[in-house]
Order: C-alpha cells, then sequence, then structure tokens
C-alpha cells in the first residue's frame, strides 16, 4: 500500500485501488486510474464536484449516464435511488447544526452522491463530507476493508451519515426537556421563538430522512448485483437506525406539542389574572365614578354642594363604598 499524500493534486481525486494480489495504491493519476477500471478490483474514488477536471471523469474514465452526472452539479436534487443497468445511483442528503450562523436551531445539508457498481464506489460532493473523511481514515488504517467489498465502503459512508443525525436528534430533545423545565418554572414569552424554531428543525430533519428510509428499504429488500445477499443485512441494520431516529423525531415532535400546549395554558392564565384584576379595580372605582359625577353635575341644589366639610363626606363616602366592595370580593374569594 503506497502512503497517504501530503494534499491531493488539483485535478486528482481520491482514490483507492485493490487488485487481485491484494496490493492497494491510495490517489491514482487519471491515466492510472482508467488502467485500473479497466484490469478489474476494488475500487473507491471520491470526486471534488468543484473540480471541473476531476468531475469530467465521470463521463471520460467512468462513463455515467449524463443524467446521473447532471444530477451531481444541483445541490437541490432529491434524495433517491436510480438503476442504470451495471450501477446504481443513491443521493443521499447529510446533515448537522450550522455553527457558523447566531441561530442555534440552523441547519446545514449537503448532498453525496453514489455510483456503486459491482466492484468499484464512485462518490461526489461539492463540500466536505465527514462521512466520506471518516471512511477514508478507516481505510488509511485498514486497508484489508477495501477487500470486503465496495458495498461495503458504501454501508460504512452511509451508516455514518445516518448515524450523525442521532446527536442532533438527542441534542434536540434536551432542548425541548429544558425548555419545558423552563416553562414549569415560570411564564417567558420569549419561549415561542424557540418552540418554533424547534418545530421547524424537527420537520427538517423528518423531511431529509423520510426519503433514506425509502432508499434503504430498497436497498435492504431489492436483490441486485452490485449488493450481495449477505451485504444487504448490512444495509438492514443501517435502515433499522433510521426507522429508529424517525420514531424518535416523532417524539420529540409530540413532546413539543405538549410544551406549545403548556405556553398557551400559561399566557390564557396570565391573561385571565390580569383581567380579573383589572375587573376588580373597575369594580371598585364604578361607585367613586358614579358618586364623583353626581356631585360634578352643574346644579345649584344638590346637597352638601354649600357645606363647609361637603368635599370631605363625599371622599369619605366614596372611600368607604371601595372597602365595603373590596371585603365584599375578598369574603367571595373572587380577588
Amino acid at each position: 500500500m503506497t502512503g497517504l499524500a501530503a494534499a491531493p493534486q488539483r485535478g486528482v481525486p481520491y482514490s483507492a485501488h485493490r487488485d487481485a494480489a491484494g496490493t492497494v495504491e491510495l490517489d491514482l493519476p487519471p491515466a492510472r486510474l482508467l488502467r485500473a477500471v479497466a484490469d478489474g478490483g476494488e475500487l473507491w474514488v471520491d470526486i471534488d464536484a468543484n473540480d471541473r477536471a476531476q468531475h469530467a471523469l465521470l463521463e471520460k474514465v467512468f462513463g455515467f449516464h449524463p443524467l446521473a452526472v447532471e444530477d451531481t452539479l444541483s445541490p437541490k436534487t432529491r434524495v433517491k435511488l436510480e438503476e442504470y443497468g451495471s450501477y446504481l445511483f443513491l443521493v443521499i442528503r447529510t446533515a448537522r447544526l450550522d455553527q457558523s450562523t447566531a441561530d442555534p436551531y440552523d441547519l446545514r445539508t449537503a448532498n453525496l452522491y453514489c455510483f456503486l457498481g459491482p466492484r468499484s464506489l464512485v462518490t461526489v460532493h461539492s463540500e466536505p463530507v465527514r462521512a466520506v473523511e471518516e471512511m477514508q481514515h478507516r481505510l488509511a488504517t485498514s486497508p484489508d476493508l477495501l477487500g470486503r467489498g465496495t458495498e461495503m465502503i458504501a454501508h460504512g459512508v452511509i451508516d455514518y451519515a445516518v448515524d450523525e443525525y442521532l446527536p442532533m436528534v438527542d441534542q434536540v430533545d434536551d432542548l425541548v426537556d429544558r425548555l419545558e423545565e423552563r416553562l414549569f418554572e415560570r411564564y417567558d414569552e420569549r419561549a415561542i421563538q424557540e418552540i418554533f424554531a424547534l418545530k421547524r428543525l424537527v420537520v427538517q430533519l423528518r423531511r431529509h430522512l423520510g426519503p433514506l428510509r425509502e432508499v434503504l428499504n430498497v436497498l435492504t429488500n431489492r436483490p441486485h448485483a452490485c449488493i450481495p445477499a449477505a451485504s444487504q443485512l448490512y444495509f438492514r441494520d443501517v435502515y433499522d437506525h433510521t426507522i429508529r431516529i424517525v420514531e424518535s423525531l416523532e417524539s420529540v415532535r409530540d413532546l413539543l406539542s405538549s410544551v406549545l400546549d403548556t405556553y398557551l395554558t400559561q399566557a390564557s392564565n396570565r391573561m385571565n389574572r390580569v383581567m380579573k384584576q383589572l375587573t376588580v379595580v373597575t369594580t371598585v372605582a364604578l361607585p367613586l365614578v358614579v358618586i364623583g359625577g353626581i356631585f360634578g353635575m352643574n346644579f345649584d341644589r344638590i346637597p352638601m354642594s354649600h357645606q363647609p366639610y361637603g368635599f370631605f363626606w363625599a371622599m369619605g363616602l366614596m372611600a368607604a363604598l371601595a372597602g365595603v366592595l373590596y371585603w365584599f370580593l375578598r369574603t367571595r374569594r373572587w380577588i
């Protein structure tokens, strides 16, 4: 096995080839890559879609269908599985929380395109994918992995991409639990923004995982020359992980609905308390307004209007009525 290159040259993609003798070569130049395709053996090539010279290898060296090659240039290509004769074309969406924005609930996604043949795997992506980097690291430390078949390399990449969703789901679950505890402690008007941000994040995760689950279901149950029956068992394990993550997201979504109901109940109770207090103030102030209006009428003969202490009698009457009303409301336990 040749050593790892310090940095791949422009136009030369990452590649790993294992010939019939078991010798593993890395980072083959295009001419050697063409011979490796013709000679056979297990071959994995990882292409940077931003490098035109590398991307041109998809048609010039591997002869993939132009429609599939065109899909690798579109970041909006949906998650899918298509069969092109002797190879399968897969689109997988990786996701992670975006740390470059101020919003902690922003999701950063990237498409990973896979061309899986009987003894070859070509991955294409336009930005770094941790699942690919992890598999390259494993292959560098254990070259024998390539001898198990390129479908197992594809399995390792897909498995790592699916497992990346697990910590995000756990993190969202923790955020929901903390939000619920905070709402039970005290009412927080800003919590509604976090609730809807979390709901949006859960919906996005489900939207990405739903199609991926269908792709893995096909890989698990539909026989194909690219994936032996023995290897399909491993894809079934990834499929089970996907189902578990989707079920966890369903639980988180239900819990978010419960948190939202709690928030709305608290908001309603708070509004009721405010209305109750305003009603008490209005009830107590009503007789004061009536008395003030009576003594403020523009008539000459109003009782006590010309008395030296008439004003104080009116104020005392107002205070007494207010006190009686307050005592009445307290005895009825309306306040």
